[in-house]
C-alpha cells in the first residue's frame, strides 16, 4: 500500500517537473518579453497553450506569438467599461459574485434574454472580450481557468446569439485565451438549441466540446454533476441552488468601475 501511495506521489511530482520543464522551454523559443506581453505571460498563461497543443513547444510558441500580435493590435486590456456597459444592461453576460468549489471566476451567461438588440456584431465582442479580461483579472491564486454557467431557461432560435458572433467569440476564446475555460454547464437546454449547435460546433474544437456539460433539471445525474462544482448556497435559484440573485447593472458597472482602476495599475 505504501509502495502504492509512494508511486503516486512521484508521478506527481514527476508530471509538475516536466510542466514546468516545457513553461521554461517555450519562454525560452519565445524570447525576451517586457511590458505587457510579459504581464500577459504567467506561467498559467503559457501552460494553457502547451495544454490545447499537447504540449508541442513549435506550436504553442506559434500559437502565442499570434496572440500577441492579437493583443497588440486589439489592445483587450485597455477596454473600460464605460465603453461597453451599454451591452451588459440586461445582465446577458456577467462575473458572478461567487466562485465554485475549487475557488475558480465564474461568469454567468443569459441565454434565454434576447440579444438581437445589440448596437453591433463588434460591440458585443468588445465586450465579451472585456469580461473574459475581467474574469482572468480576478484569478484567485494559484487558479487559471475559469468556469461557466449558462442558463437556456426561454431560449429560442429567435433569441440565439448570431452565428457571426458565436463564430468570433468562439475563435477568440479558442485562440487567445487557450484553456482558460474549466467547464461550461449548459442548464435547461431546448431541444431546438440543438439545431443551432449543430451549426455552432464547426468552430468549437474537441477539447473545448469536452468541456460542455449539458444540465437538465429533472435530469438527476447531470444535476448532481453541476451541484458537485458548486456549492448549493451560492447557485442561482435559476440553476437549482438557493441563492436568490438578480442583476443589478447599477451595482455591478460600480464593480466593474473598480476593477477598472485595478486593471490599470497592473
Amino acid at each position: 500500500m505504501f509502495n502504492s501511495q509512494n508511486n503516486g506521489q512521484h508521478v506527481r511530482e514527476g508530471s509538475s517537473v516536466c510542466t514546468a520543464s516545457k513553461i521554461e522551454e517555450l519562454k525560452a523559443a519565445i524570447g525576451p518579453l517586457s511590458g505587457r506581453s510579459l504581464k500577459y505571460c504567467t506561467d498559467g498563461c503559457l501552460r494553457g497553450y502547451l495544454e490545447v497543443n499537447n504540449w508541442n513547444v513549435k506550436k504553442a510558441k506559434k500559437m502565442l506569438e499570434h496572440t500577441l500580435e492579437w493583443r497588440s493590435a486589439y489592445k483587450p486590456e485597455e477596454i473600460r467599461w464605460h465603453e461597453v456597459a451599454k451591452e451588459g444592461e440586461r445582465g446577458i453576460m456577467y462575473r458572478a459574485s461567487f466562485h465554485d468549489r475549487q475557488g475558480r471566476t465564474v461568469l454567468v451567461m443569459r441565454a434565454g434574454t434576447a440579444i438581437q438588440k445589440i448596437s453591433s456584431v463588434e460591440n458585443m465582442i468588445r465586450f465579451n472580450v472585456y469580461l473574459l479580461e475581467n474574469a482572468v483579472l480576478n484569478f484567485q491564486q494559484g487558479q487559471d481557468q475559469m468556469a461557466w454557467l449558462i442558463d437556456f431557461t426561454g431560449w429560442s432560435l429567435t433569441k440565439s446569439m448570431p452565428i457571426r458572433l458565436s463564430r468570433e467569440f468562439i475563435s477568440i476564446l479558442q485562440n487567445h485565451y487557450p484553456d482558460r475555460l474549466a467547464i461550461a454547464f449548459l442548464y435547461n437546454p431546448p431541444r431546438a438549441f440543438e439545431a443551432f449547435l449543430k451549426i455552432i460546433k464547426y468552430f468549437l474544437d474537441n477539447k473545448t466540446i469536452e468541456k460542455a456539460k449539458f444540465v437538465y433539471p429533472k435530469e438527476k445525474e447531470s444535476v448532481d454533476l453541476m451541484k458537485s462544482y458548486f456549492d448549493e448556497e451560492n447557485l442561482p435559484i435559476e440553476f437549482g441552488g438557493k441563492a436568490s440573485m438578480k442583476y443589478d447593472h447599477e451595482e455591478y458597472s460600480r464593480l466593474m468601475t473598480q476593477d477598472d482602476l485595478k486593471s490599470a495599475a497592473f
